[in-house]
């Protein structure tokens, strides 16, 4: 190490550097030496390529000397880097509570909810969904506000431009349950704080509408339909077949595997359903049929039952479902959504055949999975209409 250089202002000394170069000579270390409380103190300053000069070091330490005879302000160099960084960081909270002060609700969308939501356990089309409402209708009223300022009329004016736009309610319901689920997320996060003008009692009332379906099939319209799928696709045969006679989803039907499947006791195990919960299915003569005739000799336990055309779990019923509905003209003139035919019509024909033979709610309930008996009160008209038939026999005796 070099010996100190005294330099011309008193206090102020430096080193050279060994081999570092500042210009054409070497590089400086500047230090200042002055007294605290009747004790000399030596401090060190920094290079000279870091900025430092004598100038620069005889100004901190004028400083030093003038805050120690005041009695105000840092006296040693080291209490004045101290509050230096004390002020850089009460600045730096200052910056960063004023953003999050003034954080839109786009930001938090795009920036922080919306890549939680894209590695979440949602459907692809679901994520994609959330995509499409923000950018349609949530981000051209609410997107460019700070979230802060959000009020219950803005969201009201999000409900009025999708009405207007004949946009369904359940549609409208699931635009304004986006909104709750982002100002939950920040909220959690600490990036708002107040009360959720998308929530429960948000003062912006949610859009009702009955979204279940009440269209089944008859038996003979049953018969028609499984026999035009059987002539154009064993495969959407077959999961019609099962799902008419054990009220299976279809995305329960995607997920079965083998090794779910009893065919001597002629019960299968639906697992990780809809309600969370697993649930028997009780296969009839036919499905069970079905079953063995498409079981490979190969088999695994994990294999699919239904498995798609590369292997692997399928997503979405075939088109060609819909197309054998529409031949039979099932939907013919029919504009209501909950009256048209679908594949999940499949399931509720299921759970209605069981009310019109007399099967009480309770075990209609227990066997289509339902996670209260509120879901499975819509087949009660057709209960009563057997047990009207039955009570009205006393006329006969």
């Amino acid at each position: 190490m070099s010996e100190w250089i005294k330099c011309n202002t008193t206090g102020i000394r430096y080193r050279l550097h060994a081999t570092r170069k500042h210009g054409v000579g070497f590089d400086k270390y500047f230090t200042i030496r002055y007294k605290v409380a009747g004790k000399e103190k030596s401090e060190g300053l920094g290079w000279a390529t870091e900025g430092w000069t004598e100038k620069k070091a005889a100004a901190v330490l004028s400083e030093l000397k003038a805050n120690h005879t005041t009695g105000t302000g840092p006296r040693t160099l080291t209490e004045k880097r101290e509050l230096q960084t004390q002020t850089e960081q009460e600045e730096a909270k200052r910056l960063q509570e004023e953003k999050a002060r003034n954080i839109t609700f786009g930001e938090i969308f795009t920036e922080r909810y919306y890549p939680q939501v894209q590695h979440s356990t949602k459907n692809k089309r679901g994520i994609e969904r959330e995509s499409e409402l923000y950018r349609l209708w949530i981000s051209p009223v609410i997107g460019g506000r700070p979230i802060r300022e959000i009020m219950p009329l803005h969201l009201e004016r999000i409900k009025k431009n999708m009405d207007k736009a004949g946009r369904a309610p359940r549609s409208i319901q699931y635009c304004l349950a986006i909104v709750r689920q982002v100002f939950n997320y920040a909220s959690k996060n600490n990036l708002f704080i107040g009360k959720n003008p998308a929530g429960a009692t948000g003062g912006v009332p949610r859009p009702k509408f009955d979204n279940r379906r009440t269209r089944f099939l008859s038996r003979q319209e049953a018969a028609d339909l499984l026999a035009e799928l059987a002539k154009k696709s064993a495969e959407i045969y077959d999961m019609a077949l099962f799902s008419l006679y054990t009220g299976a989803r279809a995305g329960e039907i995607f997920n079965l595997q083998w090794g779910e499947v009893d065919l001597f006791q002629g019960v299968t195990m639906l697992k990780d359903t809809k309600s969370g919960k697993n649930r028997p299915v009780f296969l009839t003569d036919e499905v069970k049929a079905m079953l063995a005739h498409r079981r490979p000799s190969d088999a695994q336990g994990s294999s699919l039952v239904f498995p798609g055309r590369d292997g692997g779990k399928q997503v979405k019923v075939s088109i060609l479902f819909l197309k054998v509905v529409n031949s039979l003209q099932f939907n013919e003139g029919v504009s209501d959504r909950r009256q048209r035919v679908s594949f999940h019509s499949l399931r509720h024909t299921y759970a209605s055949w069981l009310a019109t033979d007399g099967v009480d709610l309770y075990h209609i309930k227990e066997l289509m999975g339902h996670s209260s008996i509120t879901l499975t009160e819509r087949y009660s008209h057709l209960s009563e209409s057997v047990l009207k038939q039955a009570a009205l026999r006393i006329q006969n005796g």
